[in-house]
């Protein structure tokens, strides 16, 4: 087992962001890798013109690169927001008039992952008023992703990054994916595990994937201290991607590092090259 025996993803809005983002699958898949994810692109607008869907298509497919993850519109992100389905008025508007594009996006490139960040809570809003609007609009969210083939994906952040994000800790996290499967009926919502937010929260990491691999749409690594490549901190990346795997859980990890003072294709010494393609081995 170990690193060889999982199926990587670079994640195309932390690495390589020192190229202009249509240059990006280009320069993954110049690394070796053939999957990549990204957070909304398009941080001014939940609904960006044809044209540049269309940029963004013909840059994947001209790489030879598939998506495997994408935002919904998640608001300023990098940047102060955590999501926008959560907070009353324009930013859950904007999230709405996303569904629909971000779903029909990923149709068209064959991407089966949306993920819905949760958002900040609001001063002076009662955090029940957000959890009611946010089930609401995770529930059209679920419904557009099965539309499309797609699962949603709900995520937990870690409180230190992320103070004013409710969901920070996995329990946290599958409450939601459990309340919006009960609503929708559908069963298409899971939980997106990211080993390094958890860590940050200080979770059991072992016990966290005995209790929700088999909840678990989409994994996330990155090392801790420092949120750097594997290796740079002293989480147990590879053991822990091996339990995941003993747990049955056999999709993407997307790798969501900082490349540190670098360039970004020089942060992967520590996958070899043959084990990049998204393929999995056959054991």
């Amino acid at each position: 087992m170990g690193y060889s025996d999982q199926r990587f993803d670079v994640n195309l809005s932390i690495l390589f962001t020192e190229l202009p983002l249509l240059e990006r699958p280009a320069a993954a898949a110049a690394a070796g890798f053939t999957a990549v994810e990204l957070w909304w692109p398009w941080i001014e607008t939940p609904t960006p013109a044809q044209a540049e869907l269309d940029a963004l298509k013909k840059a994947l497919d001209d790489a030879g690169t598939q998506l495997v993850g994408l935002n919904f519109y998640a608001g300023r992100l990098p940047g102060p927001d955590r999501g926008a389905l959560s907070l009353p008025g324009e930013e859950s508007d904007r999230f709405r008039a996303n569904i629909d594009v971000a779903a029909d996006f990923a149709a068209s490139v064959g991407c089966k992952a949306l993920n819905a960040l949760y958002g900040n809570r609001v001063e002076g809003v009662e955090p029940a008023v957000q959890d009611e609007l946010a089930l609401e609009n995770l529930v059209l969210a679920a419904r557009a992703a099965h539309r499309v083939g797609a699962t949603l994906l709900i995520e937990t952040l870690n409180d230190t990054e992320s103070p004013l994000y409710p969901l920070v800790s996995a329990p946290a996290g599958i409450e939601v994916v459990d309340r919006v499967n009960e609503a929708t009926g559908l069963g298409n919502a899971t939980f997106l595990l990211d080993l390094y937010h958890l860590s940050m929260n200080g979770e059991d990491l072992s016990q966290v994937i005995k209790a929700y691999a088999a909840k678990t749409g989409h994994v996330q690594i990155a090392d801790n201290p420092g949120r750097g490549a594997p290796g740079t901190g002293s989480l147990p990346l590879e053991r822990l991607l091996d339990e995941l795997t003993e747990a049955g859980y056999d999709g993407w990890v997307g790798l969501e590092y900082k490349p540190g003072d670098r360039p970004s294709a020089e942060s992967f010494d520590w996958l070899p090259a043959g084990d990049r393609p998204g393929h999995r081995p056959a054991r």
